[in-house]
């Protein structure tokens, strides 16, 4: 189905599972462009948040251009911290331009965006257990090099130039 669809998330930090997403809504799904949404761009220098929205849209467009995806057919944005009620969707969709589904794995998000009246595809699970921010972050704190297996060469490469295993040290130290 040709058309717009969103990737609403934190992508903390943009990994491959992400990449896999957007892959899939391009070949499988059919659409023509991808609206990144960065949730919680508020929020950052924390254990959960530990990149900016910047940093966060910069890893995207690193993402798509490792994976050959031209950037023509990505849209970035970004909203600041959110609470979870049935307001949000419309709140969320005025920051974004005009889309035709919602494509996400979180069941809260897919039943509020359904509710709303948009289309919500949910993707398959792509190798969560390896590709999840979560797991990155611990890594990085950790120092174990396995993280740079889950990002794509280049968001390897730059989460090093702005420090981010110091930064997650630091951070994942701080209690």
């Amino acid at each position: 189905m040709p058309g717009r669809a969103l990737l609403y998330g934190r992508f903390q930090p943009f990994h491959r599972g992400h990449v896999a997403i957007a892959l899939w809504a391009f070949r499988e799904a059919g659409f023509d462009e991808l609206v990144f949404l960065v949730g919680m761009a508020s929020e950052s220098y924390t254990r959960r948040n530990p990149f900016t929205a910047g940093e966060r849209i910069e890893m995207i467009r690193l993402s798509m251009r490792d994976a050959g995806i031209p950037l023509d057919r990505v849209i970035t944005a970004t909203i600041p911290t959110l609470e979870t009620s049935i307001g949000l969707a419309g709140y969320v969709l005025s920051y974004v331009p005009r889309v035709d589904a919602l494509i996400t794995g979180n069941t809260i998000l897919a039943r509020i965006f359904r509710d709303h009246g948009l289309r919500v595809l949910t993707p398959p699970a792509f190798r969560r257990g390896e590709w999840n921010g979560g797991r990155v972050r611990r890594l990085l704190a950790l120092g174990d090099p396995a993280w740079r297996e889950a990002v794509t060469p280049s968001v390897a490469e730059y989460l090093e130039s702005i420090g981010a295993p110091g930064r997650l040290r630091d951070l994942y130290s701080s209690d």
